[in-house]
């Protein structure tokens, strides 16, 4: 069964907090890499970027052939750890001046963009701090949440207020939410464009979403 969603909340999902409306979605094959887990967790990862990438219909690559790596998602214990991080400097210019703010802030995870001339996501890097917050989410959770908000460039409220992922009664397994799903779907229509930066995107998006029966 198909969760409704409104074309005013799908506006408001990607609605910045300075009021800006931005979408954007990969033009290019996503090619992940995962630094500072075991192997089991990296499996775990891989799997869910395998899993989103499907749902989207979008297409997955060994290898960026400019970059490498595109989606890149480092697990560390303190933030300070990624100024020790080989190349990481050219890749975020910015990141003593980021791990000094996310240091101070208390927060566990930040994700960075890089775009293509058009708009499109051309890379996204992940950080996550695993402190005894994180450490309490189970790995699959953990990882397709992130692989989630990484899959299209939402706004920084997005999921302040509820999460992209839910538990289904009895089992307790944990899922993507339908609504979202559909919209993930609904975003990678190839008539659509790669970006967008005026509100009634919302419209054309959530003129895509499957109808209820």
């Amino acid at each position: 069964m198909t969760s409704l969603i409104t074309a005013e909340e799908i506006a408001a999902l990607f609605t910045r907090s300075d009021g800006s409306f931005r979408f954007a979605r990969w033009g290019r094959p996503i090619a992940p890499v995962v630094l500072g887990v075991d192997d089991a967790t990296l499996a775990t990862v891989k799997g869910a970027f395998e899993a989103v990438v499907v749902l989207a219909d979008h297409r997955m690559a060994e290898a960026d052939p400019e970059l490498g790596a595109n989606a890149m998602m480092f697990f560390v214990r303190e933030w300070e750890e990624l100024l020790e991080t080989p190349h990481l400097q050219r890749l975020v210019p910015e990141i003593e001046a980021l791990v000094a703010r996310l240091s101070e802030a208390g927060a566990n995870q930040y994700r960075v963009f890089r775009f293509e001339e058009g708009g499109a996501i051309m890379a996204c890097l992940i950080f996550l701090r695993m402190d005894a917050e994180l450490r309490e989410v189970p790995a699959d959770t953990l990882a397709l949440s992130q692989v989630v908000q990484s899959i299209l460039l939402w706004s920084d409220t997005a999921f302040l207020g509820a999460s992209p992922l839910a538990a289904v009664p009895d089992s307790g397994t944990t899922i993507l939410r339908p609504a979202i799903a559909d919209l993930i779907r609904a975003a990678y229509d190839p008539v659509l464009p790669d970006a967008a930066a005026d509100p009634s995107h919302a419209l054309r998006l959530h003129a895509r979403l499957p109808r209820p029966q």
